[in-house]
């Protein structure tokens, strides 16, 4: 089990699904903020497969998928004695809880959620009720740990202002039983872009090879990458919105570094576009190798990694019977017999 003070610390919970590779933007823009709140907070992350099956898988590359994903959380810092790491589908609760949410969720709202038309559009061949109910399975996620907060993107913003809908809603409905979750927004924290469109965000599942760094990318792959980024047609290596590409190398500089933004432009004055380049390589090949290393370990150690998840598993199925007991009482199902 998970060691606990005495003292109950807020509870965070967040989760990444389990498709395409675990890229630089998920690093600097959530698993790096992951490690930062291990000592503060109660935290729980999730390899969230159950959500990856709205989308046609080859189910050996899901289940690898699912254990490289683990692996990378602890590789990138993730303490498996600080925090329960586990996989969403080890815990029926979840798909239990979000079948009652279901039931209290109006159709008008999961048919203004913007990700399901997006998606929808991207796979039109495969528009599956899952897809359509996704949010409710994501309320399920946070509400069935009592989550207190929860990271958020700009992209998860309308689904967490459902869950906290649903969760008052069923309070009201019922008497409290769901903690009403806020949004964690780090203090420090970036949104990268997409090396070769970076007018959008860089996306772990881009079909675009050079448009991501994947954490497991190796030395040369990354330098190439980076090298071939795009810029504009300046010079003077300036953070200015108005240039996208080159403000999206300079924050990834930034935050890898731990320099500001104008002590990376005082770093970089008087040099080209192409010594930034070089530069940031360099420091993405750093941060990343002892990453790499770290995960190579962790899967040659299959009991090792099984181990961690077991725990894990245990730890958020034990907070989650308690949840959808009271859910299950309040709604009038009758207990099972033990």
């Amino acid at each position: 089990m998970v060691r606990r003070m005495s003292e109950p610390k807020p509870v965070i919970l967040s989760g990444i699904q389990p498709s395409g590779h675990l890229a630089i933007g998920n690093y600097l823009g959530a698993l790096k903020n992951w490690v930062e709140l291990q000592d503060r907070y109660d935290c729980i992350f999730l390899v969230v497969d159950l959500h990856a099956l709205t989308v046609r898988q080859v189910p050996a590359e899901l289940r690898r998928r699912c254990l490289s994903f683990a692996a990378q959380y602890i590789a990138c810092g993730i303490d498996p004695e600080k925090s329960a790491i586990a996989i969403q589908s080890h815990v029926p609760q979840h798909a239990e809880l979000g079948w009652v949410l279901n039931t209290i969720t109006y159709m008008g709202e999961l048919n203004r959620m913007t990700q399901f038309k997006d998606k929808s559009a991207r796979h039109n061949q495969n528009i599956n009720v899952g897809l359509f109910s996704y949010p409710v399975l994501m309320a399920a996620d946070i509400l069935l740990y009592q989550a207190d907060l929860v990271p958020v993107g700009a992209d998860q913003k309308q689904h967490l202002e459902l869950t906290r809908d649903v969760a008052q809603r069923f309070n009201n409905l019922y008497s409290p039983t769901f903690t009403v979750p806020e949004a964690f927004i780090p203090k420090v924290g970036a949104r990268i872009m997409s090396l070769q469109d970076p007018t959008k965000k860089m996306s772990k599942s881009d079909d675009v090879e050079g448009n991501y760094i994947s954490l497991l990318d190796p030395p040369n792959v990354i330098t190439r990458k980076i090298k071939r980024a795009v810029t504009d047609s300046g010079t003077e290596v300036r953070f200015d919105e108005g240039s996208a590409g080159l403000a999206n190398l300079i924050t990834m500089y930034s935050v890898l570094s731990g320099l500001d933004i104008p002590a990376v432009e005082a770093h970089f004055a008087g040099k080209m576009y192409g010594h930034l380049k070089v530069e940031l390589a360099e420091l993405t090949v750093e941060t990343l190798r002892p990453v790499q290393a770290e995960y190579a370990r962790l899967m040659e150690d299959s009991a090792y990694l099984d181990g961690i998840l077991a725990r894990g598993a245990e730890d958020c199925r034990g907070r989650a019977r308690k949840t959808l007991s009271k859910v299950y009482r309040k709604v009038g199902l009758v207990p099972a017999a033990r």
